[in-house]
């Protein structure tokens, strides 16, 4: 047992790491039953509706700006003086507490606005979009314009748990998001056996919402009372403290989209709903194992800024060494397992090889996943110090990989856009994002040294 424990704490798995992965690892558990039961009640022509839904409303990045990242980064830097008492609400330094409530009270207006916005625009934009493929007999507006509503709301809830991240409230974050991942999971299994179709999606997203809901008004219901009856006297300074990081953020993010959500459109405009959703399925599996790596660099994220804000930049880059080559080693071995599992469902002529890509576009994505997450370790690092030095990354990156899989997957199908996704993130992603890191790396601690 000693042995064990002294292993996870090499390992650095403490307990927000342990419920980060177990919400991966019950995605990457989930996904092979989910998928089981689409093939059982959903037939390819829905399957590629549903995905493209989903890539659909992957389009909130356009809305969002990338705000939840300055939220973390913001409320973990006056952490470093705050705490939780007994009673669960804020004490510690005044100064600091007024100036996280004031960011709290920005940001609640500014997501109630977003979210508004995204519930017009891209429901009736989504709507003019799946309008225009041939008529497959399928009632697809009502699970639309429910699921634009849903989402809605979830948009919304989006800056609540950012700040309780940066308040580095993780282990309690990662057990709900581990325990609203069960949800979310029974609730979209339910609703495909009972036939519900399309409506799958809105059941799920309406649990998650559920259990949001009950973190934010039940169990933090103190921690975020001042926020909406208290008005600080010492304030956050938009313009001049969040404006200069959140423009960057906003750029980027603009091109989230198309770095992460674009292929599954594509495919579905170019190629039908059924090689969508056999793109919509593999995406979904290749970002979950991203994500399960991201989740030993994604819990400390606030302890970085807690680092930086103490300038205790030695324990800073030891900390992010550790956890960034344990995500890596945790993505490369687990891109091998998963494209082993693809490669035997085809070699064994499993009907559920026939929801997902073949092997070799399969397996060129996987690869371009594990590349991306230097970047994503990377950025990670440098926004810790309430600065997006990323911006240059994101627009390249993202233009490029949105122009050269359009353009590949448009004429050659998913094979073309997997060589597209795969050539940038080797040609670009990796060096450009690793001369940045470097670079500012470089500087700002140069600059605190030479001080």
């Amino acid at each position: 047992m000693d042995v064990f424990i002294k292993l996870l704490k090499w390992l650095e798995v403490d307990r927000a790491v342990m419920f980060a992965v177990l919400s991966k690892v019950w995605s990457l558990f989930a996904a092979p039953i989910t998928l089981l039961l689409i093939s059982l009640y959903l037939k390819p022509e829905v399957q590629g509706l549903y995905y493209t839904f989903l890539s659909l409303v992957a389009m909130q990045s356009f809305v969002e700006l990338g705000f939840c990242i300055v939220i973390t980064q913001f409320a973990s830097h006056e952490w470093a003086g705050l705490y939780l008492d007994d009673s669960g609400f804020i004490s510690g330094d005044e100064r600091a507490r007024q100036r996280l409530i004031s960011l709290g009270r920005l940001v609640f207006k500014w997501y109630a606005c977003a979210s508004i916005i995204f519930v017009l625009l891209v429901g009736g934009g989504g709507y003019l979009f799946l309008s225009q493929s041939p008529d497959l007999g399928i009632s697809w507006k009502g699970p639309w314009f429910s699921l634009m509503v849903v989402a809605g709301l979830q948009l919304w809830a989006l800056p609540f748990l950012s700040l309780l991240e940066g308040c580095n409230q993780v282990h309690t974050i990662y057990r709900f998001r581990f325990v609203q991942g069960v949800f979310i999971s029974l609730a979209m299994w339910m609703a495909m056996s009972l036939d519900f179709g399309l409506w799958m999606a809105i059941a799920g997203g309406g649990a998650g919402l559920i259990a949001t809901l009950y973190l934010i008004l039940i169990v933090y219901r103190k921690f975020f009372q001042p926020f909406f009856t208290f008005k600080p006297e010492q304030e956050i300074h938009w313009k001049e403290e969040i404006w200069p990081m959140q423009w960057r953020l906003a750029l980027g993010g603009s091109m989230g989209y198309f770095m992460v959500s674009i292929y599954t459109p594509v495919m579905f405009h170019y190629h039908g709903p059924v090689v969508a959703g056999q793109m919509g399925m593999t995406w979904q599996l290749v970002t979950a194992l991203g994500s399960l790596a991201m989740a030993w660099v994604a819990t400390k994220v606030p302890r970085f800024g807690i680092l930086v804000a103490k300038k205790n930049y030695t324990e800073l880059d030891r900390f992010f060494f550790r956890t960034s080559g344990i995500s890596m080693g945790v993505i490369s071995l687990g891109a091998v397992l998963l494209w082993l599992l693809v490669y035997g469902l085809n070699y064994f002529e499993h009907p559920l090889a026939q929801r997902l890509l073949s092997p070799l576009p399969f397996g060129l994505f996987i690869v371009g996943t594990v590349l991306g997450q230097i970047a994503q370790c990377q950025s990670a690092y440098l926004r810790a110090h309430k600065k997006e030095p990323f911006l240059l990354y994101s627009f390249v990156y993202g233009l490029l990989n949105g122009i050269v899989v359009w353009f590949l997957g448009s004429r050659f199908g998913a094979i073309g856009a997997s060589v597209g996704y795969l050539s940038v993130m080797t040609l670009v992603s990796v060096p450009l994002g690793s001369y940045i890191w470097i670079t500012c790396r470089r500087k700002w601690h140069a600059d605190y040294n030479e001080a």
